[in-house]
C-alpha cells in the first residue's frame, strides 16, 4: 500500500489531554488531568477556530490529503482503510497525532469515532484515567461517546472505530510492528500513523 507522507496544516499548540471530564465522575472532585474533549472545546493555547472551512474534496486512494476526513467518508465500506503517514520525530509524534485529531474533530468527525494509540510513553489522559483502575478506564471506551486513548501494548483490547491514529512516540520495534496491523484491523475508514518516516515505512512494510 503506498504511503502518503504529508505535513499537517495546523497551528502549533500545547500538548495536553482533552477538556471534557469523563462521564460518571463527581463534579466536585478536582482532576489535574481532564478527560478527552469534544470538538467544541479547543485545547488550551489553541486559538478558537474561525469560520467553517470550505468543504474538502473527497479523498482519492494514493493521493495525499489532510487527515481532516469529514462526514462524507463515514459511509465508506472499503474493507481496507486508507493509510496516511504524518512525518514527525519520536518526541513530536504525540503532538502530531493530537494535531491530526484536532483537524478530524474540526471537520465534523465525532469524538467517539476516534481511537488514539501510543507506542511509547502513554498519553497523559491514559495514565491519569488508569489511576482510577482498569475497569473504570475501559468502561469509558465502552460508552463510545468520546475520543479514547490507549497504549499500543493493549491494542487487542481496543474496540474498532472509524479512525485510528497511531503515535510512534518510542517503544521497541516489536511492539510497534505488532500494533500497526491490529490498528489497521480496527480502523474502519482511516489509519493515521505519526512518526519518523524511515521507521514508519519499515514498520508498515513489515506488518501492514
Amino acid at each position: 500500500m503506498p504511503l502518503t507522507p504529508e505535513e499537517p496544516q495546523i497551528h502549533e499548540s500545547a500538548q495536553g489531554p482533552r477538556a471534557t471530564a469523563a462521564a460518571g465522575r463527581p463534579a466536585s472532585t478536582p482532576r489535574p488531568v481532564p478527560g478527552p474533549r469534544s470538538a467544541a472545546s479547543p485545547r488550551p493555547g489553541r486559538p478558537v477556530p474561525g469560520p467553517a472551512r470550505p468543504a474538502q474534496p473527497a479523498p482519492r486512494p494514493g493521493v495525499g490529503q489532510s487527515p481532516a476526513t469529514g462526514p462524507e467518508n463515514r459511509s465508506d465500506q472499503r474493507s481496507t482503510p486508507q493509510l496516511q503517514v504524518i512525518p514527525a520525530p519520536a518526541d513530536g509524534a504525540l503532538d502530531a497525532a493530537e494535531e491530526a485529531l484536532d483537524l478530524l474533530l474540526e471537520s465534523g468527525r465525532a469524538p467517539g469515532e476516534v481511537l488514539v494509540l501510543t507506542t511509547g510513553d502513554q498519553h497523559p489522559w491514559t495514565a491519569h484515567e488508569l489511576s482510577f483502575g482498569e475497569a473504570a478506564y475501559w468502561a469509558q471506551q465502552d460508552t463510545g461517546d468520546d475520543v479514547f486513548f490507549a497504549d499500543a501494548t493493549a491494542v487487542e483490547r481496543a474496540a474498532a472505530r472509524p479512525v485510528v491514529i497511531v503515535a510512534v512516540n518510542g517503544g521497541d520495534d516489536e511492539t510497534a510492528a505488532r500494533a500497526l496491523p491490529s490498528a489497521m484491523a480496527r480502523a474502519g475508514v482511516l489509519l493515521i500513523v505519526c512518526g519518523e518516516p524511515d521507521r514508519v515505512a519499515a514498520l508498515v512494510g513489515a506488518g501492514v
